[in-house]
């Protein structure tokens, strides 16, 4: 397998878990750092929370025996970590050409 095995292998595992959990795309992590915010009276991110789970599955994959499911989860991570940081981006932008309109 070659890098871009790893890309294609990790988008069909997130389309894979969109079907069987009848989601349109894998988009979990907000409801789960809510759920855990709420719980510990933490303040994660919902970026934090990809950035975790990329870390987790680094780990996972330094131990043992190789899985490629621990390196190809941790493609699939890094790419939504990446999506939630653009639409973080995109937001503050938007925000201030908003503060910058005349009145």
């Amino acid at each position: 397998m070659d890098a871009q095995d790893f890309l294609e292998l990790a988008g069909s595992a997130m389309g894979d878990r969109a079907k069987d959990r009848d989601t349109l795309k894998e988009r979990s992590m907000r409801r789960t750092v809510d759920a855990f915010n709420a719980l510990y009276g933490t303040n994660l991110t919902e970026t934090q929370g990809w950035g975790f789970m990329v870390l987790l599955k680094l780990v996972r994959g330094s131990q043992g025996n190789f899985r490629i499911d621990d390196f190809t989860d941790a493609v699939a991570y890094t790419a939504l970590l990446s999506e939630c940081e653009l639409e973080a981006f995109n937001r503050k932008a938007e925000a201030q050409r908003a503060d910058n309109q005349p009145d």
